[in-house]
């Protein structure tokens, strides 16, 4: 159970000293609710016979002091204490639990936050081993599930403990009988759910597991829609997601149910606790109908609260299981993210080698300006895991203005290069400045200098406009500097085209546009985002020979102008390039100019 408050209290964002004020009022409330409950004993004994007042210590010291002529007059200040206590009573608890699901829905919001903020700066290398369903499956679903089957719980667990242990000590000051019965009615319950508590974990894992290949499916299923529709394989994904929903129908049917059990054990006991007190109290101890009458009232109004505690006391603990799973999977990709985080920050302060100096994400470092050149100095990087180097020592100079080309064979280390180059990978060793300055003293200063045109334009279902002047809100769109990059990326006779013009919507993913156009989009925002350096990852490789024609004329326009890596498997593409970098398992094997390294081959 530490352990898991220990998971809790980690994965929890912002203050903690809630929890504790928390704790303070559940306190508070359970101790007035048992002191009102204790009362109603000595008031109906009073209401019964009034003369009993004299053997109640507390009722007797007050009726003196009242002043009251006879006991009848006082018992209806009695009953308005009772009242009145009660009343404070509800008002607190219901002032509480509003208080607990305000914190807990709070927590919510702040860990989806907290979650989308830690996945948007998770190393490059964190998303080699993750599956983007598993990541929204924990933003949007496991949080949904630590916070209600996790937070939620807890705080209940603890609520219902206290009010239970309170009215379990009202119960033994009124009669020892009656807490033993009780006892023997909730003990069993508790043991038995805490015995049984493994399938409730299994069952959690179940229904955590199947979201996550629902959302998987989902993905293939619609992402694909093109490919679905024309190989006709809808039933394939109708039923792969049939077998998911059947697996969680089943395992949330068997969490759910299980929860209805502690209500119904206890009420059906609890009829037969009642026939076996009143039996044994009077064959027994022979007492009289007044303090029976007493004691049943107690543990009548008892009841009322302590049938929903212990059932909801049981649940909680049953949730808390079932959740366990959820919990794990948002605590290890947090604890795998900031431990990362904090090994780049104790790196960049233990360390003086240009590789370990790196400040991710330091906004404070030196800005880094591009007049003259590009150096790559000995870079070498392997992937977390891999025996062997994806890159080994490559070192070549990138003037400002020119544009240079990176072929080779599929697994030669292109992409791997442009990655490193990007920011996205962390160097084994070596080193990359710019005009003499590392890019690790400010990793996100040389990330405003670079624009990324992949051979996938990835668009928002959203307009031109904001697809182009992408992650920039709309008051702060710069209209010249877009027009100017429509221009450059020959896109003017398009928007002209068009009704609606910059206003367009492209559809998901572009689905709207041709080939052509989003990779012109793509061309036009790092454009628009004003990024000195354009790498082109295989930009036209997935486009016909027009339509290839007509990107590459754009992008040969950028050319002085912008400094330009392109990655090509067509060769004609990279002819107009200043120099040519041939790659081959990680190594640069041959340089020099198109005619040298193309034609010579």
């Amino acid at each position: 159970m530490i352990e898991y408050l220990s998971k809790v209290l980690y994965v929890l964002t912002g203050s903690r000293k809630s929890l504790i004020f928390l704790l303070l009022v559940f306190i508070f409330t359970s101790i007035l609710e048992a002191f009102g409950i204790g009362l109603v004993g000595p008031f109906i004994s009073l209401a019964s016979n009034p003369e009993s007042i004299q053997t109640i210590t507390v009722l007797d010291w007050a009726y003196r002091k009242s002043g009251f002529e006879s006991p009848q007059q006082f018992i209806p200040i009695v009953g308005f204490v009772i009242v009145i206590t009660f009343c404070l009573q509800a008002l607190l608890y219901f002032s509480a639990q509003t208080y607990v699901y305000r914190y807990t829905y709070q927590q919510k919001s702040l860990l989806i936050a907290r979650l989308l903020k830690a996945y948007l700066a998770a190393p490059y290398t964190f998303y080699l081993k993750q599956n983007t369903a598993n990541i929204i499956k924990n933003i949007l679903s496991e949080t949904n599930t630590f916070t209600t089957g996790c937070l939620l719980a807890l705080l209940l667990f603890t609520t219902n403990g206290i009010v239970i242990g309170a009215l379990m000590g009202l119960m033994a000051y009124s009669n020892a009988l009656l807490l033993v019965m009780i006892l023997v009615i909730l003990v069993p319950t508790f043991l038995v759910f805490n015995k049984f508590g493994y399938k409730f974990k299994r069952w959690g894992k179940i229904q955590s597991k199947t979201q996550k290949e629902m959302i998987r499916t989902i993905n293939h299923g619609i992402g694909g829609l093109k490919e679905t529709r024309v190989i006709g394989c809808e039933s394939y994904f109708e039923n792969k997601m049939d077998a998911q929903v059947q697996k969680y129908c089943r395992a949330a049917t068997l969490s759910q149910a299980s929860n209805l059990l502690p209500n119904i054990f206890i009420k059906t006991s609890l009829i037969v606790f009642v026939v076996l007190f009143v039996s044994l109290f009077q064959i027994l101890f022979n007492e009289s109908g007044e303090d029976l009458t007493a004691v049943m009232g107690v543990f009548a109004v008892a009841s009322v609260r302590l049938i929903p505690a212990s059932s909801q006391f049981i649940q909680s603990m049953a949730k808390l299981r079932t959740s366990s799973y959820a919990l794990d999977m948002l605590y290890l990709d947090l604890k795998e993210i900031e431990k990362r985080e904090v090994q780049n920050r104790l790196e960049s302060l233990n360390d003086s080698t240009a590789k370990e100096s790196v400040k991710r994400g330091n906004q404070d470092g030196k800005l880094l300006s591009f007049a003259n050149q590009i150096e790559l100095i000995d870079v070498t990087y392997r992937y977390p895991g891999a025996s062997d180097l994806s890159l080994d020592q490559i070192s070549f100079k990138i003037k400002k203005g020119e544009s240079i080309a990176l072929i080779g064979k599929s697994g030669a280390g292109k992409t791997t290069l442009v990655d490193v180059i990007l920011g996205l990978l962390e160097l084994e060793s070596g080193d990359i400045k710019v005009d003499g300055v590392s890019i690790y003293d400010n990793l996100r200063s040389w990330q405003n200098l670079v624009g990324y045109i992949p051979q996938s334009i990835f668009l928002t279902d959203d307009t031109i406009e904001r697809n182009i002047a992408f992650g920039v809100p709309d008051d702060q769109i710069d209209q010249e500097r877009l027009y100017k990059a429509i221009a450059a990326a020959q896109l003017e006779e398009l928007v002209e085209q068009l009704p609606d013009g910059i206003k367009t919507g492209v559809g998901e993913r572009g689905v709207r546009l041709s080939g052509g156009q989003r990779q012109r989009i793509g061309i036009a925002r790092a454009i628009y985002h004003e990024r000195e350096i354009l790498v082109l990852d295989e930009a036209t490789a997935a486009l016909d020979n027009e339509t290839e024609s007509r990107v590459t004329e754009a992008i040969n326009a950028l050319a002085g102008t912008k400094t330009l890596i392109v990655i090509a498997h067509r060769l004609s593409t990279v002819e107009n390039c200043d120099r040519v970098y041939m790659l081959d398992k990680g190594r640069v094997v041959k340089s020099g100019s198109y005619q040298e390294v193309v034609l010579e081959t």
